[in-house]
């Protein structure tokens, strides 16, 4: 974690997807903070620069990570002198309500919505119990980790990180399924809450995003979803949208939500 400079009228964070280090977010943080945006990003604990890359090694489950970005959130608001708002890509946009949100101006989801295998788009829908149930068990038993760069399935992931994500995602409820105390905590965010999501996402259907978001209080949410062509774009995706040349998007759909 690099710690910002606390200057500026606003502050924000931004949490990392799954398998997502967070060096890939370092041309938003960089473009937020040229425009006088305190920013900060972080890796989950022992990923990235939170780690020394033996996986196999690292014991945190998504709940621990869950936490993880709580503890980030906890630290910038005793250190920002400006109201945060929480941007969470994927992963970072499902753990929201791990932390203390009432200390958020404001959440901003991006491409978050469940895992569960039935609300998957296209193929992925009859990939995913596959994956699960059999090439994750058996690819963990044998390395002692999730090798999805070597599988290009996903990203590495520790091993129990694995695990309980494929519980989740063979769940109706997903994560609230094996977490059913959650529900109180998803209830309990009255802060604003934008989800911004995109027609071409490879690995979230529209049912996904709404599955995930109607947890939350209908009446501070504010579901925005784009197809490429509405931002004048080819392709997003799941991750597209926090590539390096992708600055219009950011001007066009991020600055009203940050102004």
């Amino acid at each position: 974690m690099v710690p910002p400079v606390w200057t500026g009228a606003k502050t924000v964070i931004i949490v990392p997807a799954m398998a997502t280090k967070s060096r890939f977010y370092a041309p938003l943080a960089e473009w937020l903070s040229e425009q006088g945006i305190a920013t900060l990003t972080f890796d989950y604990r022992g990923y990235g620069v939170s780690g020394d890359g033996q996986l196999r090694q690292v014991t945190a489950d998504v709940v621990r990570w869950a936490q993880d970005a709580a503890n980030v959130l906890d630290w910038v608001s005793a250190q920002a002198k400006t109201p945060v708002t929480w941007i969470g890509h994927s992963l970072g946009g499902q753990v929201l309500p791990f932390s203390a949100f009432s200390d958020l101006e404001q959440a901003i989801t991006i491409a978050a919505g469940s895992g569960y295998w039935r609300t998957n788009p296209g193929a992925l829908k009859f990939i995913a119990p596959v994956l699960w149930k059999a090439l994750a068990p058996i690819a963990i038993k044998f390395t002692g980790y999730y090798p999805g760069s070597a599988l290009r399935v996903l990203g590495d992931l520790p091993p129990n990180m694995m695990r309980q994500w494929s519980r989740w995602c063979m769940h109706p409820d997903y994560l609230l399924g094996e977490l059913p105390e959650l529900r109180t905590r998803f209830a309990a965010v009255h802060i604003p809450l934008v989800s911004l999501s995109f027609t071409d996402d490879e690995l979230l259907s529209g049912t996904s995003i709404t599955a995930l978001h109607s947890a939350y209080p209908e009446t501070n949410r504010q579901m925005l979803r784009f197809t490429p062509a509405e931002l004048a774009v080819q392709r997003i995706g799941h991750f597209g949208f926090f590539r390096a040349d992708r600055k219009q998007l950011w001007e066009q759909v991020l600055t009203p939500l940050l102004s």
